[in-house]
């Protein structure tokens, strides 16, 4: 019973860290609206979060410890979540959640590629059921009458989906990457973030200094940041256990949460093809999960 129950414990916390994911666009979209953009808001948030890592870590930051075991990994997962991060923070404050979202979860196709390639997990008959559903999907919500092939037609589009793939690639090198622990591989994701967000907002214009940020911004920054430390820690640690291709369809529990914050936070809609292809995209990610037993 025991052993049932420590098998559970990967896998809930993938289950929280996908509630957590599918609100945390919200506290972005608020900060958008007070003139912080969405890079700005990530390198603060994150850094708070790589702040208290380090408070809270700082036996896990000796030498040998980092340079165990293919240090190189570390290097990887930070500047992959960091980018995946990015795409969907940018996604979600840009264009419609649920959209951004849907194609942010054709994850588990590139996830069957990389693990593939770096894992070695087997592909089976439902692995090519799943690459076929996903792209049917995907090419179902991107049609558009004027054009003859369905690609990103938006910004936030091409974010989505850029942030499926490097997020599925992190996945895949976080559960490859057994020789460091939760704590530094969770210290190299917001390092990674903090750094790919300020390199991002050198390009975009603050309407307003730091400074002139309100206390009640300064409040929400700093609860998104403790609130990113602790989805760290879950998602981390269920990676770290689970199966890549079955952690993606846990995870896949934050559209759910994600569809009904839209229906109350928002007036955002989607057509009645855009949720077609979406059922397709998470059909074939309920799919993925069989990969691995055949």
């Amino acid at each position: 019973m025991l052993g049932i129950q420590k098998n559970a414990f990967p896998r809930v916390a993938l289950l929280i860290g996908a509630v957590i994911w599918g609100l945390l666009w919200y506290p972005y979209r608020l900060l958008e609206h007070v003139d912080i953009n969405g890079p700005t808001a990530a390198a603060i948030t994150y850094l708070i979060a790589l702040l208290l890592g380090l408070i809270l870590f700082k036996r896990s930051l000796r030498v040998s410890h980092l340079f165990d075991d293919k240090p190189y990994l570390l290097f990887w997962i930070g500047l992959l979540v960091g980018c995946a991060s990015m795409a969907y923070i940018l996604g979600v404050t840009h264009g419609v959640v649920m959209r951004v979202l849907l194609l942010f979860y054709l994850a588990p196709l590139w996830t069957i590629i990389f693990a593939r390639l770096l894992l070695q997990e087997k592909l089976s008959l439902h692995g090519y059921w799943v690459i076929s559903l996903s792209l049917t999907g995907v090419a179902t919500m991107l049609w558009q009458p004027s054009s003859n092939f369905p690609i990103p037609s938006s910004y936030s589009d091409w974010m989505g989906l850029a942030g499926g793939i490097t997020f599925a690639l992190s996945n895949v090198l976080i559960r490859k990457d057994q020789g460091h622990s939760i704590q530094l591989k969770s210290l190299a994701v917001w390092l990674g973030v903090v750094l790919v967000g300020l390199s991002y907002s050198l390009f975009m214009p603050m309407s307003h200094a730091l400074t002139d940020i309100s206390l009640d911004s300064w409040l929400l920054l700093l609860g998104t940041g403790l609130i990113v430390f602790v989805l760290s820690l879950f998602v981390q640690y269920g990676l770290t256990q689970v199966p890549a291709n079955q952690a993606i369809v846990i995870l896949l529990f934050e559209l759910v949460v994600a569809a009904v914050a839209v229906y109350l936070l928002t007036d955002e809609t989607m057509t009645l093809r855009e949720w077609i292809g979406g059922a397709m995209i998470v059909s074939a990610s309920l799919f993925s999960s069989r990969m691995n037993q055949e």
